[in-house]
């Protein structure tokens, strides 16, 4: 495969939902050993066209597909995308924790295969060169779930292009397409750019790369050519290096974003609505820390420094070892702490893992909204029309759209799922709320509408922890900043030291100060 040549082009891609059409005459061109980089709000087309790529959706008549140049019958039946040389790695990587690295690498092909037996030593040697090549360090043998968060997508994606290696050393096709469904989401952004080194070598080999992602820093860092979709349709496509990011801004969004509103002012410290001493546990070692009404305050560091497992033992999710929470005039020991007791008391946590932790996507999202209030509704029975028409106005309240609360919650894009999940706990009026990557995965404008209502409850005097490994976002959203590492807390920012850069620098300060 030459590199530069067009290696799949999608034409005409439109997809209608009843009377919506949510993808409106899209085409776009992948080469061979390049990144096309594929961004737009949340609800632009994205999705719907990776899955008419995927063989999830059909699209309407018209569109046609061409991979080496040759024409493609649509719609693809079920699996047909592996025998043209594609494969996709989502946001969810599809790995099973329970099973080694190498199972997981070889499940797909080891199943295939009508020997009885499998020759793992082999296995684990092919698995070891195959790691080797895409500079990935760990024990074919070692199981998922304790391999590091950033490792599993990398596995991912070796898996994938391992696919379409041995189909074409099985049929002698050449070409290799990868697509990335927001492969980074999930990483904290000192991860990042050791997946970034997995898609370069990716691309290197020959592949063509589709790189979708909600960031512009990854998008611009990473691709080669960018296309921007807005309501379903092109609103630009071209070079990176053509695109600022105020450009990529104003095509998503379809105006300048305005300067992003003045972090209000610390309040006042002497009167504080939550005091958490000597927190314990899960890797936390005596932490303390403090928030006054109307304060919200971040906490960051670096994978496995502490401040991810804060919100779940302030919960009771994670066991504390010590710790004790004073909660406005109550006081509680937070080693007999449960969520249920949580919530009676007034802490209400929003996990990062919308869909594994905060809510049930398959159930609606009326059944969502009310989980933490069905006392309200039930009369003997359960009164459906009251549930419905309650969340419909939660939905209203916070800018949810479609504001219809029979759909299943999966069908909504990942900013109205985070706004569901705010509405479910914001309508219990709580006195903490602990958010954990509140924005990750959604769309630029969804991010500034989860923005508004955090800065809305924080106004009526509610305080907030927001527990992030964005730097941009805690440097926007939040009046303080506690930077862990080890387990403590190191270092608190606030005022004009309060930036994306100084955040990224007091995380990594500990191993820079030693390699100096």
């Amino acid at each position: 495969m030459v590199t530069g040549t067009p290696i799949l082009e999608a034409r005409h891609f439109s997809k209608r939902f009843g009377g919506t059409l949510a993808l409106d005459d899209v085409s776009l061109t992948v080469e061979s050993g390049s990144v096309h980089g594929l961004v737009g709000h949340n609800g632009s087309g994205k999705s719907t066209f990776i899955k008419i790529l995927g063989a999830y959706h059909a699209p309407e008549p018209g569109a046609e597909l061409f991979i080496d140049g040759k024409p493609v019958r649509l719609p693809l039946a079920p699996g047909v995308f592996r025998s043209l040389g594609m494969a996709f790695v989502h946001q969810d990587p599809g790995l099973v924790a329970s099973l080694s690295v190498v199972e997981n690498l070889r499940i797909g092909a080891l199943a295939q295969q009508r020997l009885k037996r499998i020759a793992w030593s082999a296995e684990v040697r092919r698995c070891e060169a195959l790691l080797h090549e895409f500079g990935m360090a760990v024990d074919p043998r070692a199981a998922v779930e304790t391999l590091r968060p950033w490792q599993r997508p990398m596995l991912a994606i070796i898996r994938a292009v391992d696919e379409i290696r041995q189909l074409q050393s099985d049929t002698g096709v050449q070409r290799g397409i990868l697509i990335l469904d927001e492969p980074t989401a999930n990483l904290a952004d000192s991860n990042v750019g050791q997946l970034f080194e997995t898609v370069k070598r990716v691309q290197h080999a020959g592949f063509g790369v589709v790189f979708v992602s909600h960031d512009l820093d990854e998008v611009a860092a990473v691709t080669d050519r960018i296309t921007v979709l807005r309501d379903g349709r092109v609103a630009g496509s071209g070079p990176t290096s053509g695109f600022s990011r105020a450009d990529l801004v104003r095509l998503i969004v379809g105006h300048d974003i305005p300067p992003a509103e003045t972090r209000p002012a610390p309040p006042s410290r002497s009167d504080h609505l939550a005091d958490v001493q000597d927190l314990s546990g899960a890797g936390v070692r005596g932490v303390a820390l403090s928030l006054a009404p109307g304060e919200i305050v971040g906490a960051s560091g670096l994978i496995g420094s502490g401040f991810a497992e804060i919100g779940p033992l302030l919960i009771g999710g994670l066991p504390a070892r010590t710790g004790h929470l004073r909660l406005g005039t109550r006081s509680y020991d937070l080693r007999g702490m449960t969520p249920g007791a949580a919530i009676k008391a007034g802490i209400c946590y929003v996990p990062g893992e919308r869909l594994r932790e905060g809510c049930i996507g398959e159930l609606t999202i009326s059944e969502n909204v009310t989980l933490p209030v069905l006392h309200r509704f039930y009369r003997g029975w359960l009164r459906g029309r009251a549930m419905d028409s309650h969340a419909r106005a939660q939905l209203q309240r916070l800018g949810v759209r479609p504001a219809d609360p029979t759909l299943p919650l999966e069908a909504l894009s990942g900013g109205n799922q985070q706004k569901v999940l705010l509405a479910k706990w914001l309508q219990l009026a709580p006195k903490l709320l602990i958010l954990q990557e509140p924005t990750q995965g959604v769309d630029i404008g969804a991010r500034e509408q989860i923005f508004t209502i955090i800065r809305d409850f924080a106004s009526r005097g509610g305080s907030v922890l927001c527990l992030s490994g964005d730097h941009e976002q805690l440097a926007m959203l939040c009046q303080r900043v506690l930077i862990f590492r080890r387990g403590r807390v190191a270092t608190e920012l606030s005022g004009a030291d309060l930036t994306k850069d100084r955040i990224a620098h007091e995380c990594l300060g500990s191993d820079l100060r030693h390699s100096a």
